[in-house]
């Protein structure tokens, strides 16, 4: 009897994995299906170029089908109820799918209304987010009609969805200012809950420097509690009050709601998962994978890459009956945008931190690490075609491993 891979999401991890799988499992014993509620494909990295006339809508967009390989049964339907249980997935329309193995990619997405006031009748009018298609074209034009004053880019909790975004928007914000001309008639400031600019401290001490350098003021351990947008003010739990003539914001990220009902995720909706092989920790036949699992690695692109490699190895393993392997090190690769035509690199995983050196090839590069260099934002620009054309279609990147290579790193002596 035919046995099924059930795939839930066809965003970038779940359509990496239909890819994957549709070369490697054996056809004869088992069928391959993915589901997903929505037509369209969005390439989220290119949202933060939208608000600065970068990109537009249609550089962004394609359709789910477009990725999903032939031979792949692909449902377009909510996703109602998962039984971990029972082996069994609820779709919107009543059907039920059973399955004998289950990958989750069901991914993340902001909740503005976790945040008190956030999203009054100030939304999308003075107060903006970037991380949906609508959020960013929004606030495109309003920066076009911006003439200073305060302008405040608010980070309100982690774990986001590219955790570098805030900061390049910051950049990028002050970039468009200076081609405004209106700079100097501006206030940008940065809030984080975070007690410095990143979550890894050696990027971090590199972004602090960026950000004084820019004359970007940062206010840091900020605990959001409210949002007034009466008073266009932003208040924090320890009484600190940050007022705003334009409010950009990364509101709670949280992950499907589907997580929830299925009694299967954290308070924030995230599955708790093996972070070296993927294997959910409940569930012996559920995978999870991207920004749906709880792990402490990046909810990034370049992860949900890394993780695909792995999980399709263990998901063999599995179905031969075959120990997993633990190969999943958290690796994750960010560019990250400085604005004026230069950009960072950082290359990192669980244990090792953003060093200085050279990827993905020691010595030639051709891209530097933890520096700036325009050669960098060449290669920011060029993703968008790796994302569309090699990254979702599961095909290798010449040079770059699954693993966190240590060759061209000037990695600390240890004592």
């Amino acid at each position: 009897m035919m046995k099924r891979v059930l795939i839930l999401g066809a965003g970038t991890a779940g359509t990496m994995m239909a890819n994957h799988l549709a070369r490697r499992l054996d056809r004869k014993d088992w069928s391959l299906t993915i589901v997903d509620q929505h037509k369209t494909h969005y390439y989220q990295p290119g949202f933060l170029f939208i608000p600065f006339g970068v990109y537009g809508e249609q550089d962004v967009i394609k359709s789910k089908r477009e990725f999903i390989p032939d031979g792949v049964e692909y449902i377009e339907q909510k996703i109602e109820l998962i039984e971990p249980d029972s082996n069994k997935v609820r779709l919107g329309d009543g059907t039920v799918l059973a399955y004998d193995i289950l990958i989750v990619a069901t991914g993340s997405k902001i909740f503005p209304e976790e945040i008190e006031g956030l999203k009054e009748d100030g939304w999308f009018k003075n107060v903006f987010d970037f991380y949906t298609i609508e959020g960013a074209s929004a606030l495109r034009e309003a920066l076009k009609d911006f003439k200073g004053g305060k302008l405040v880019v608010h980070l309100s909790e982690m774990p986001i969805k590219c955790p570098v975004a805030p900061l390049e928007f910051t950049f990028l914000a002050d970039w468009f200012l200076h081609t405004q001309g209106i700079r100097n008639e501006t206030e940008l400031i940065y809030i984080t809950p975070l007690s410095e600019a990143f979550t890894k401290h050696n990027c971090a001490v590199v972004l602090n420097y960026l950000l004084e350098e820019k004359r970007i003021h940062m206010e840091t351990d900020f605990n959001v509690e409210r949002v007034d947008e009466t008073a266009n003010r932003i208040i924090g739990y320890d009484g600190r009050e940050i007022d705003y003539d334009l409010l950009v914001t990364i509101p709670t990220n949280m992950g499907d709601p589907v997580i929830a009902r299925s009694g299967m995720g954290d308070d924030l909706n995230f599955i708790p998962t093996h972070k070296h092989n993927l294997q959910s920790k409940s569930h012996e036949n559920v995978f999870v994978i991207g920004d749906a699992t709880d792990l402490p690695s990046s909810k990034a692109g370049s992860v949900a890459h890394f993780q695909g490699d792995v999980l399709t190895e263990n998901i063999l393993n599995f179905i031969s009956g075959n120990p997993l392997k633990d190969d999943f090190d958290g690796h994750a690769n960010c560019f990250i945008e400085s604005g004026f035509g230069k950009a960072f690199l950082i290359d990192f995983n669980y244990d090792i931190e953003p060093v200085e050196g050279t990827f993905p090839l020691p010595v030639i590069g051709p891209f530097s690490l933890l520096k700036e260099t325009r050669v960098n934002h060449m290669g920011k620009l060029a993703f968008r075609w790796i994302y569309w054309n090699i990254l979702l279609k599961g095909r290798p990147m010449p040079g770059i491993k699954t693993r966190m290579q240590t060759l061209g790193k000037r990695l600390p002596k240890i004592a």
